[in-house]
């Protein structure tokens, strides 16, 4: 994969300005111990040298530290990082079906399904070499779309485009008056926000990284308090909200950093007030990185970043164009330009809705879901299918509020919005499974209404299968290919949420070997203790795999479901070497 050419081939020093002081300047903060940047440039330099000769890295580095120094190594050595939407065993595969020179970078357990892997060395070789200057068209990372509306999407970001926008962001944020803060998030380091706003500007600033990565309020909590301030802290409105629902004073912070979906008004200020400092928002998204920033307690509209312009082409669509000639990409948001050069968002295209000639929005409506008392979570959603057998789909929400009836919840939301787009059905649930980014599958939302609403079936069949080129036939197993198990099941539970049934496998036997370009029939059935199923080959009457998908348990708080999307890999060592 190439990158665009940008106009200005110039290198770029991976840190903004290297100088004597780098020697006692805190770069990182890791166990309660200060790493200078020159230390990280050392250790840069010294992973650098142990990379494979290869083109791809997957950066799967748990710990926000190595990461970075991944990513800056890769960087030296003329190497693409690239940064999955998620670790799950199907997502690497696709990986390695696209980019079949990749290898992977880890400091947990080697990588499932088995691919080229490097371990994260506990201690690195001294090294005094220099680190060269990185040209700044050299294409550095891809990132992808979360998948949230389809398959994700790789996009390729140059090394230019991500000084520009880390450059204009900590202008824009005034990062020059907090040298020194102790940088916090919230975010995951893989996903766009986290790479931009937590990575970059380590690099490009300084900042101190703090290389935990909390999702418990209690747990961000101990973080801030155990930071030097000033702090900057890069978050969620949903960790937001979690942390201002706490009764306790919070630690101050002197600048927060909220991004994935703009703040209600009363929100911000209330975030300004307990933190004591600035609240600022970025917007933006995977395909253009960050494009805009607000203050929202002092100004509603979004202003473009230096060397970042916005147009409207004559059909309504939006396009904005970054500060390195790398091409213009359409936005997913409305955008209503202002005369003062800002701009204000409206809903995206496809959260629009039209019920009996009235409009509205997904994200309004669940705003006003969201704010009644007493409910912690919510999200409305069209089902299309049934819009397929109706004039206009069905509006239906979910919602976490313990000890609230559906009645009066309902009896809230209709003195907040017109009547028609009360949801049929709201189904009260313990949790919402949310991503690491607090945001919501679309077709999870859909498995969880249609299981409430009653239209999953008790029993059912389908098809699904594996293609005869699947990615998992190059070495699981050479000569021998078979479909991991993990990939088997995942395939399985998939069929299963399109039909309104979801679960975590709880028991499976695996009978005989499904191979790469083998049909599956599936069967299964409702029963007490959840979904069990049956998997035949197409053509073989005897079952290949069989077992039972239990409903995901009940949980008390809405981040106890994180860390089960994010734990894939354990936390066992890795072995020190390629294979």
């Amino acid at each position: 994969m190439s990158g665009t050419r940008l106009a200005a081939p110039d290198p770029v020093r991976v840190l903004a300005r290297s100088d004597p002081a780098d020697a006692t300047t805190g770069f990182a903060r890791r166990g309660g111990r200060i790493i200078t940047r020159a230390a990280f440039l050392r250790d840069v330099a010294a992973l650098a040298r142990l990379l494979p000769a290869r083109e791809h890295m997957v950066n799967l580095c748990q710990d926000r530290y190595r990461l970075t120094v991944g990513f800056a190594a890769a960087l030296s050595r003329g190497q693409v990082s690239l940064l999955p939407p998620s670790e799950a065993p199907d997502v690497l595969a696709r990986l390695a079906h696209d980019h079949p020179d990749l290898y992977c970078l880890t400091d947990m357990a080697p990588p499932d399904p088995p691919l080229p892997w490097l371990a994260y060395p506990d201690t690195l070789a001294p090294t005094t070499a220099p680190l060269p200057p990185v040209p700044v068209d050299r294409l550095a990372a891809v990132l992808f779309t979360s998948g949230s509306t389809g398959q994700p999407r790789p996009h390729p970001r140059a090394w230019g485009t991500l000084v520009a926008a880390a450059d204009a962001a900590g202008r824009r944020l005034g990062i020059d008056a907090l040298a020194g803060a102790s940088l916090i998030g919230t975010v995951p380091h893989q996903h766009s926000y986290g790479l931009e706003s937590l990575v970059l500007l380590a690099l490009r600033h300084r900042l101190v990284l703090e290389c935990g990565r909390d999702l418990l309020p209690a747990d961000i909590r101990a973080r801030l308090e155990a930071a030097p301030p000033p702090r900057v802290l890069v978050t969620t409105p949903l960790h937001l909200r979690l942390l201002l629902a706490q009764p306790d004073p919070l630690p101050p912070v002197a600048l927060v950093i909220c991004a994935t979906a703009p703040l209600a008004p009363d929100q911000a200020h209330a975030a300004e007030a307990r933190f004591g400092g600035v609240l600022m928002e970025i917007y933006g998204c995977t395909e253009a990185g960050q494009i805009a920033a607000r203050r929202p307690t002092q100004d509603p509209s979004w202003r473009c970043l230096d060397g970042f312009a916005l147009r409207q082409d004559p059909a309504g669509r939006s396009w904005v164009r970054g500060p390195t000639g790398s091409g213009e990409v359409e936005l997913s948001d409305l955008i209503d330009l202002r005369e003062d050069g800002g701009f204000r968002l409206g809903a995206r295209t496809a959260d629009q809705v039209n019920i009996a000639g009235k409009r509205g929005s997904l994200a309004h409506l669940t705003h006003h879901l969201a704010a009644i008392e007493g409910v912690l979570d919510a999200a409305f959603v069209v089902d299309d299918d049934d819009a397929r057998a109706r004039p206009v789909g069905r509006l239906a929400a979910v919602a976490v509020a313990p000890g609230l009836s559906r009645e009066t919840i309902l009896a809230a939301l209709r003195r907040r919005i017109d009547p028609a787009f009360l949801p049929r059905p709201l189904c009260l649930l313990p949790a919402l499974p949310r991503d690491r980014l607090g945001k919501l599958s679309r077709a999870e939302l859909l498995g969880l209404v249609r299981a409430a609403r009653g239209t999953a079936p008790a029993t059912g069949q389908a098809d699904c299968g594996f293609a005869a080129d699947h990615p998992t036939a190059a070495g699981h197993f050479p000569g021998n290919p078979v479909i991991p198990g993990a990939v088997l099941l995942a395939e399985i539970r998939a069929s299963l949420r399109a039909h309104g049934l979801d679960g975590l496998p709880r028991a499976a036997r695996f009978h005989r070997p499904v191979r790469p370009g083998d049909r599956l029939h599936l069967v299964w059935h409702a029963a007490a203790e959840g979904t069990r199923f049956s998997a035949t080959i197409i053509g073989d009457p005897a079952p290949a795999v069989t077992g039972l998908l239990a409903a995901v348990p009940a949980v008390t708080g809405l981040f106890d479901a994180v860390p089960a999307a994010i734990g894939l890999f354990g936390a066992v060592p890795a072995p020190g070497q390629t294979r």
